[in-house]
């Protein structure tokens, strides 16, 4: 019975329930290990290690950003014909091209991580975090190529639990690497913590590609005429590349513009200490809460590529335009939930998750910022499963320089500091859903109107009252249950009121 009512919901929430239930452990995995950083590096080592991680994932982007896209769509087409042999040279073709790319960018900043920390990074205490995580460059880019692989098979499953044995091992690693090597300062936690990053992603690749090797022989047969390799990795090209440069302009634009903030901070007043504490307690600390909701809104992603490519395969236009509505209408939901609690009880998250009675104006300040990043973010995804992948590079490009120079001037305004960050991320994302739903109507109708804005925003006043009511009737409470009455007196309430409103609407 259960069976034939898990089987008769739309695949789309199927999949994207186990990825939102999957990340959500992840989530709260990566939660505690933000936390074990938090609290082994302090506020000015999580500056630090804030600083780096753009880096890194600048790095990442030139080794593989795109391939998880460009594979789980090629995927998901020949694994429907039944083309498994199509499938099967994809990925072995694929594979050598990246493991070369991989391993040369690796060796670089093996070679050049003194450098890159001094006059990348502007700190030379990153020397040694650069180091520990040259070798990630190596296993996330092949971890990419399986994990396409499997998202185009819907074996969503599979990808999960390895991510969630991932997170598990990183925060082992980090708490036993602490306890033993004993780091002394800040550069050797920082460097502590990334050397954890990337135990992480080599258990995750080992794994992945065990799995792989499990399914590859589980296929056999398939139909259909069986393409040379040059075609294939032509085909992966045409989708990843632009996503790649895509990736690689937002990543350089946006680490000028993480690695600038500390300079504008002490251009506002502040010392270079001072500086990174702010960055910590707003990027780190903030941020990390308030967009804890966004793993629901990532997972639904994850899963539209392949959804709407096979819908647009089929030339299923309805199918597409009705799952972009829908996405967009659960993204307006959760963003606006989380602006409510983010607004209400700023304090309260602050204690709970990080013992800190500093963070209140920070988490209130960035309810805005998670209603619009919410809500535009989806739209980025759409327009990479529509195929508008040049639109997608124009329209970050437009995003990431605008981040730029709004940060550059509104940071070093001493009144605003940090806060500066903030303002620009809301600007930014309101520019980018404005853009990007231009770009999407002239391909499809978006089926969203006035309507479906009354009921958020009804849905909004009354999830406010919900959870109002809650934490006053809990002020008595220890705030963690303090906290877990708001958040489920808004969710519920808000997911209640707009489902039951939304399905009214679709009858009538």
């Amino acid at each position: 019975m259960k069976k034939r009512i898990w089987d008769r919901i739309d695949k789309f929430y199927r999949d994207s329930f186990i990825l939102t239930l999957s990340n959500m452990t992840t989530g709260v995995i990566a939660f505690v290990f933000s936390l074990l950083l938090s609290r082994k590096l302090g506020a000015e080592g999580l500056g630090l290690y804030g600083l780096v991680m753009p880096v890194y994932g600048l790095l990442l982007c030139i080794t593989s950003d795109g391939i998880i896209t460009a594979i789980s769509r090629i995927s998901t087409v020949y694994f429907n014909r039944g083309e498994y042999k199509n499938l099967d040279r994809t990925l072995s073709t694929v594979f050598v091209p990246v493991t070369f790319q991989a391993c040369g960018i690796a060796l670089l900043v093996l070679v050049f991580h003194r450098p890159l920390a001094v006059y990348v990074v502007r700190d030379a205490r990153a020397a040694g975090a650069l180091m520990a995580l040259s070798p990630a460059l190596v296993f996330v880019p092949l971890s990419a190529v399986i994990k396409g692989y499997f998202y185009g098979m819907g074996r969503y499953r599979i990808t999960a639990s390895i991510d969630i044995l991932e997170k598990l091992f990183r925060v082992a690693v980090l708490s036993g690497a602490a306890a033993l090597l004993k780091p002394e300062g800040v550069s050797g936690t920082v460097a502590t913590a990334c050397l954890a990053l990337t135990v992480g992603e080599l258990i995750s690749f080992i794994a992945l590609f065990t799995s792989y090797r499990i399914k590859r022989s589980r296929l056999k047969g398939g139909t259909g005429r069986i393409k040379s390799r040059i075609q294939l990795v032509f085909d992966v090209m045409v989708i990843s590349v632009p996503l790649c440069l895509n990736g690689i302009v937002s990543s350089v634009i946006s680490t000028i513009s993480t690695l600038i903030v500390p300079r504008r901070l002490m251009a506002a007043g502040f010392t270079y200490r001072d500086a990174l504490a702010l960055i910590g307690r707003f990027g780190g600390m903030a941020l990390n809460i308030s967009t804890l909701p966004s793993i629901i809104i990532n997972s639904m992603l994850t899963v539209l590529v392949p959804d709407m490519s096979l819908n647009i395969s089929k030339k299923d236009y309805w199918s597409a335009e009705e799952r972009i509505a829908q996405v967009l209408r659960i993204s307006g939901v959760i963003g606006t939930a989380t602006a409510i609690v983010c607004f209400l009880i700023p304090g309260t998250l602050g204690r709970v998750f990080y013992q800190r009675n500093d963070l209140a104006a920070m988490i209130r300040f960035s309810a805005p910022i998670c209603l619009m990043t919410f809500i535009s973010s989806p739209t980025f995804g759409i327009l990479n499963a529509l195929g508008r992948q040049n639109i997608l590079l124009r329209n970050s490009l437009i995003n990431s320089l605008q981040n730029l120079a709004l940060t550059a001037v509104l940071v070093g305004i001493p009144s605003l500091n940090i806060y500066g960050c903030g303002l620009s991320i809301s600007i930014t994302s309101a520019t980018s859903l404005v853009l990007n739903l231009r770009e999407i109507r002239k391909v499809c109708e978006i089926r969203i109107d006035i309507h479906d804005i009354a009921i958020l925003a009804l849905s909004g006043a009354a999830s406010w009252l919900a959870a109002l009511l809650a934490g006053n009737a809990l002020l008595a409470a220890p705030p963690a249950v303090r906290m877990a009455g708001v958040v489920i007196a808004c969710f519920g309430t808000m997911a209640g009121i707009s489902s039951y409103a939304f399905k009214l609407r679709a009858e009538y």
